[in-house]
This record gives structure tokens, C-alpha cells and sequence, in this order.
């Protein structure tokens, strides 16, 4: 159901910002608002009025959050949007892997290593590139 428009109207931009950063890591790791409720405890309601911003969330709710999550509490209160998670960057990703194939799952692999040789190649040719602009030949 649609809140009315003045409700709309009078929602806390924050409290829109830490709801939207909820959900996008519960749907990122492919939970269920009934889920993250029977995990937590936390009334399905509530997590959905929370996820919308039309719900304050308390210290005690958000370290539930947070832990089911994986991810620390800061990441959630970030002000940029791109918060760093650090180490809690790949917490979805045995739950992702857990439903490929061998196949599959070596790809992913081949895929991280790739990642980390042209992480290395833009490393060395950035080392490589001189500092110093080119003087025109005389």
C-alpha cells in the first residue's frame, strides 16, 4: 500500500539512503525479507517500512542487519555511495557458488586470476610509462 503524499513528502533522505543500502546487500545475497525476518527477528513489516525509508532502524536492529549480512555496521552509514567493505566485498559469494556447476565455478576462478594478472600488467606498464614529459628533438 502507498503511503499517502505527505508522508512521502516528510521521509528522512538518510533513512531512504540506509534503507536502499538494506536492501540492494539482501538482494544481492539473495535473501527474502521472510528470511532476513526469521534470522533476525525482526518483523518482516518492519524490515520492508525500514528498506523503503519509512522506518527508523535501531542500533540493536541494524547490528542484526549488519552481521546476517556479513558486512560491517559503517558500511551501511557510509556517506559516499560506494562505501568500502574491505574484506566483507565477497561475503555473498559462497551462497552464489553454491548453486553453479564445477564448470561454472572454475570460470569464476579463471575469471579472478584474470583479474589479478591485468591488475598486474596495468601495474607494471604504469611503472614502465616514464614520469617525465617527452622533450621535442632538437
Amino acid at each position: 500500500m502507498t503511503p499517502p503524499p505527505s508522508e512521502i513528502r516528510s521521509r528522512d533522505p538518510e533513512l531512504e539512503k540506509l534503507g536502499e543500502r538494506l536492501k540492494s546487500t539482501r538482494d544481492y545475497l539473495g535473501m527474502s525479507q521472510q528470511f532476513v525476518s526469521d534470522s533476525t527477528g525482526i518483523p518482516r513489516s518492519a524490515i520492508s517500512d525500514i528498506e523503503r525509508g519509512a522506518r527508523r532502524v535501531d542500533s540493536l536492529e541494524l547490528k542484526k542487519l549488519a552481521r546476517l549480512y556479513r558486512r560491517p555496521v559503517s558500511y551501511f552509514l557510509a556517506e559516499e555511495d560506494n562505501a568500502d567493505i574491505g574484506e566483507h566485498v565477497l561475503a555473498g559469494l559462497p551462497r552464489a557458488l553454491s548453486g553453479l556447476t564445477n564448470g561454472d565455478k572454475q570460470a569464476v576462478l579463471d575469471f579472478a586470476q584474470y583479474l589479478q594478472f591485468r591488475r598486474a600488467a596495468d601495474a607494471e606498464n604504469a611503472a614502465a610509462t616514464p614520469s617525465e614529459p617527452e622533450q621535442p628533438p632538437r
